[in-house]
């Protein structure tokens, strides 16, 4: 019989806290027929690790592949002229995300930046942010402080 003991299983805890920025990218790419809607985690875990807003991966991939529908060689995010081919689309995430928040062209650039040095034309900004927008409001200091009155979320409470 297998038994967990106290000092490898830490607390127990009657709490479950989920990341609401999780389940409102997925709710946003359900209702867009994306098929990279299981990848939401590795949306939020690439930008938390690299310090780059939640909905900025996201964002550009919907608009170079409307959320991976018309992506080549697993590239959802256009890189490198959509030229770049990645293993699976969940590496590309984890890629651009590093180059995005640490590579020497976007490195201690806010969003606009980013943007600016991705794709130099303004109405390339205009559109991602517009798209941020409708995935959800503006970056936390603390995720758990995000207010969702998403459906999936309400059923949670």
């Amino acid at each position: 019989m297998f038994m967990v003991t106290p000092d490898i299983a830490g607390p127990l805890s009657a709490e479950i806290r989920v990341d609401p920025r999780v389940s409102r990218l997925r709710l946003f790419l359900e209702e867009k027929d994306c098929p990279i809607q299981d990848l939401a985690p590795d949306f939020i875990e690439a930008a938390d690790r690299h310090g780059l807003d939640w909905r900025l991966l996201p964002s550009i991939s919907f608009i170079e592949s409307t959320g991976g529908k018309y992506c080549r060689r697993n590239n959802i995010f256009g890189w490198a002229n959509a030229n770049k081919r990645f293993p699976s689309i969940r590496h590309g995430i984890h890629v651009v995300a590093r180059n995005l928040g640490q590579g020497q062209q976007y490195r201690s650039k806010g969003t606009d930046g980013i943007l600016k040095t991705y794709n130099p034309r303004p109405e390339y900004a205009t559109k991602v942010k517009e798209v941020m927008e409708q995935i959800g409001p503006e970056p936390v200091t603390d995720p758990m402080d995000y207010v969702d009155e998403s459906p999936i979320l309400s059923s949670l409470r």
